[in-house]
Formats: structure tokens, sequence, C-alpha cells
């Protein structure tokens, strides 16, 4: 079973960028498909960016297209999000999550593990 920590959250100017990480520990992300989520008071958690389990090709919603960057780096078992150009209604708590299913998904709830989340903050 893989355990995910997630870092890098703050609060920022409209405009801003940040660096979302997730350190997996207990098994390889290379193992696993891999998403961000996010999650606004009073709405749904939300696909955020993905990345398969081989190959590398990544899936974004529409909103975050051309200025949210998924990648992972093996060598340090990690998975990252880069955010530029952020927008208020960027606002969320951002999860990572790892699925161990044959075929990529962007369902929450297909996804097996989950990190504890981390506050992302955009202010006008």
């Amino acid at each position: 079973q893989v355990q995910l920590v997630e870092s890098g959250g703050a609060l920022v100017q409209a405009g801003g960028s940040l660096r979302l990480s997730c350190a997996a520990s207990g098994r390889t992300v290379s193992s696993y498909h891999m998403g961000w989520f996010r999650q606004a008071p009073g709405k749904e958690r939300e696909f955020v960016a993905g990345i398969v389990r081989r190959g590398g090709t990544t899936y974004y919603t529409d909103s975050v297209k051309g200025r949210f960057t998924i990648s992972r780096d093996n060598a340090k078992n990690s998975v990252y999000l880069q955010m530029n150009s952020l927008k208020p209604e960027d606002t969320a708590v951002y999860y990572c999550a790892a699925d161990s299913g044959v075929v990529f998904t962007i369902t929450p709830s297909q996804y097996d593990t989950w990190g504890q989340g981390t506050q992302v903050t955009v202010s006008s």
C-alpha cells in the first residue's frame, strides 16, 4: 500500500504560481495512475490533472489546461503539480491520489489512496 503526503500549498495572489508536491512511500508512484484533485468549500471533489502509470500520458480538466502541469519523478518517488497564472477560483484543498486500477479514470471514487490535502488560497 502506498502512502501519500502533499505539500506546497500557500496563500498567493492572482497571477502567481505554486508547485505542489506529493511524496509517496511504501510503493513506487510508477505503479499507479496518479491524480490531483481539489475540493472547494461547499463543492464536490473534482479532478484537476492526472498521469497514467505507463507512458506518462497526462490529462487535465479544461479549466486548468495551459496553466497547470502534472509531472512525476520516479527517482524521488513523487508527483508534482506546477500551477501558473493562478485565479481566485483555483482556491481549494488539493489532494494527491493513487489508483491501482487497469484503466485511467478521473472519477475520485476509483482512487485507492489519498493524501491529507494541502490548502491553496488565491487572493484577488
